[in-house]
């Protein structure tokens, strides 16, 4: 069986970035398809077959991605794959539009349906926070996005197998693509986290601090409570959040590995605030043996077991997240039982089960290719008199063998 993997883009190591990364390690053998790619941020790719398009020659295209959709519609249908018998397009954009011959087997493992043409479209056409460019966006989005999202459902139509990374996206897989779903969660990294002996006063928030992930909220939910909160991460809103935070607020800026996973490790609780498709970040405190107060919304309705290794609030304001906190007791949660549950979202679990769904779909996408090759069959297909010459149309014209 040979294997090819798809990726959006490699420019900096994320969440998809990881899954891509633990596919090639089930498959060190199949080369990585993507559009542009920055080896400096891929150390683990050194030696690895990457194959780029046009894109990675474009001014521009490896630092501002983004602006690049309509190119990569056709950078990813330009790449020839018929040399695999299995394609697994690692995919929240274009790489499952690429093309596959009949015999080939293409699993996209889904992070979710482009937000910005489905679920999100009317969040980020109405969002102020695009700021000078808003009037443009507003313009010319609704034009753009009708023709890509069109684009959109024929590249998902491709796909021969859907896998989800949860519930909550094949839902959306569902509604948007009219296909139902495989669901295996995304790999977590848990052995480079502990249960710390003690731990501090203090709350913690994880992550870029960019407008979906709330974290003004959280800074307006703490000014008021006044208790300790540190906030690990950088992102376009630091600055206005550093502004309005109060001297019980401490911003950490981006931190090293081992000082996250201490800080992890010593808070009272981890501060979940926004919707995710998955949530990497709670299973990480978790792993760590410490509680998660999150948002009941999205992935984390999968992975937070209320009154096991975490709470709820209702609403995303800094109401709700404040009477969150007020009720939170962190005696209630046992840090062994919180690592116990993170582990069952380990490298080696997902490993583990993506390798158990590809074999089992190629066997069943195999027999049925040599099922039909051995039961072809005429079938009927009526072709129009032209009138050309040194052709008309017969009655053993109109059958064909397929």
């Amino acid at each position: 069986m040979k294997v090819a993997l798809v990726h959006e883009w490699l420019t900096n190591l994320a969440g998809s970035e990881r899954v891509l990364l633990a596919l090639h390690e089930l498959y060190p053998e199949a080369p990585v398809y993507t559009s542009v790619f920055v080896p400096e941020q891929f150390p683990e790719l050194a030696d690895s077959d990457v194959r780029t398009s046009f894109l990675q020659k474009v001014p521009g295209a490896r630092t501002r991605h983004q602006a690049f959709p309509l190119l990569r519609t056709v950078a990813f249908e330009r790449f020839d794959l018929s040399a695999y018998d299995v394609v697994i397009s690692s995919s929240h954009a274009e790489a499952k539009g690429v093309i596959t011959r009949p015999e080939t087997l293409h699993i996209c493992y889904c992070y979710t349906p482009i937000r910005y043409y489905w679920s999100g479209y009317h969040h980020y056409l109405d969002n102020p926070r695009f700021g000078v460019l808003n009037p443009l966006v507003k313009a010319v989005m609704p034009y753009m996005t009708n023709y890509l999202r069109v684009w959109d459902r024929c590249a998902a139509d491709r796909v021969d197998r859907f896998v989800a990374i949860s519930h909550h996206v094949a839902r959306r897989i569902e509604k948007y693509y009219r296909r139902e779903a495989d669901v295996i969660y995304p790999p977590v990294n848990t052995s480079w986290l502990n249960i710390s002996p003690s731990v501090d006063d203090y709350f913690l928030l994880v992550g870029r601090l960019i407008p979906y992930k709330r974290a003004d909220i959280v800074v307006e939910a703490f000014n008021r409570l006044g208790l300790p909160l540190k906030i690990a991460g950088t992102g376009s809103e630091l600055d206005s959040l550093r502004a309005a935070a109060g001297p019980n607020i401490e911003f950490l800026g981006r931190v090293s590995d081992a000082e996250l996973g201490e800080l992890y490790s010593r808070c009272q609780a981890l501060i979940f605030p926004q919707e995710e498709d998955f949530g990497i970040v709670p299973l990480e405190a978790m792993a760590a043996g410490r509680p998660v107060i999150a948002l009941r919304a999205g992935g984390v309705l999968e992975t937070v077991v209320e009154g096991v290794t975490g709470i709820f609030f209702d609403r995303q304001d800094s109401q709700s997240l404040q009477e969150a906190i007020r009720d939170f007791d962190p005696g209630r949660f046992d840090p062994e039982t919180s690592r116990r549950h993170a582990m069952t979202f380990d490298v080696a679990v997902f490993k583990q089960n993506m390798l158990a769904n590809v074999e089992q779909a190629w066997k069943s996408f195999s027999h049925s290719q040599a099922t039909l090759t051995k039961t072809g069959h005429l079938i009927s297909v009526p072709v129009p008199d032209t009138n050309m010459e040194g052709h008309n149309g017969t009655a053993a014209d109109e059958k064909r063998v397929v």
